[in-house]
């Protein structure tokens, strides 16, 4: 995985106003935690944090006025309607450091023939991984299943320097069989005999 870099300022203002002026001039009140140390309030440029957040688990090397820091996102907050970045906590990593992450979850491949439904119990499994090589997806095939089957996480290949932290006999991919809805004309005449 790449780092991405960014340019951060130390905030000194605080509050809702403070705040607002900040999204105005194209930046995102930031918090900055980690290795028990006092909580770091600053603010990143808007565009380029947003593309960065596009990669899950992404790597973030933040410049803070000459100071070299290394982060991964803890919780992101965005505006409800517009979907832009309102707040972001981040946690601060070192290189080799172990860290726990959510990875999504994607499934790939048809199923077997008969209209049955794929579900996924579980969109994300919960891994640790050094900091510095954090995986963004895992791939789960699903060719070829029947309904009744399930994938359950322990049967899902990690990648490389990860391991599991998800309960392993968790269900992650289930499949389904399709609901066939009975005739409405059939339905009333049941309807009907019933009263």
């Amino acid at each position: 995985m790449s780092e991405v870099k960014l340019a951060a300022s130390v905030r000194t203002e605080f509050g809702k106003g403070a705040s607002r002026q900040l999204r105005r001039d194209s930046l995102v009140p930031t918090v900055l935690y980690g290795h028990g140390t006092d909580p770091v309030h600053i603010a990143l440029p808007a565009h380029e944090l947003g593309l960065a957040l596009r990669t899950p688990n992404v790597l973030l090397s933040l410049d803070i006025e000459g100071k070299n820091e290394l982060a991964i996102p803890k919780a992101v907050q965005r505006e409800a309607i517009k979907g832009s970045l309102v707040h972001v906590d981040l946690i601060l990593v070192k290189r080799g450091e172990k860290v726990t992450v959510e990875i999504p979850v994607q499934a790939e491949g048809e199923l077997a023939a008969g209209g049955n439904l794929l579900e996924h119990v579980l969109n994300t499994l919960s891994v640790e991984a050094e900091a510095t090589h954090l995986p963004e997806a895992v791939t789960v095939s699903v060719e070829g299943l029947e309904a009744g089957a399930s994938v359950l996480a322990k049967d899902i290949t990690l990648p490389k320097g990860s391991t599991l932290v998800t309960d392993a006999d968790a269900v992650v991919i289930q499949v389904l069989a399709a609901q066939a809805e009975e005739p409405a004309a059939e339905a009333e005449a049941t309807e009907g005999a019933e009263a």
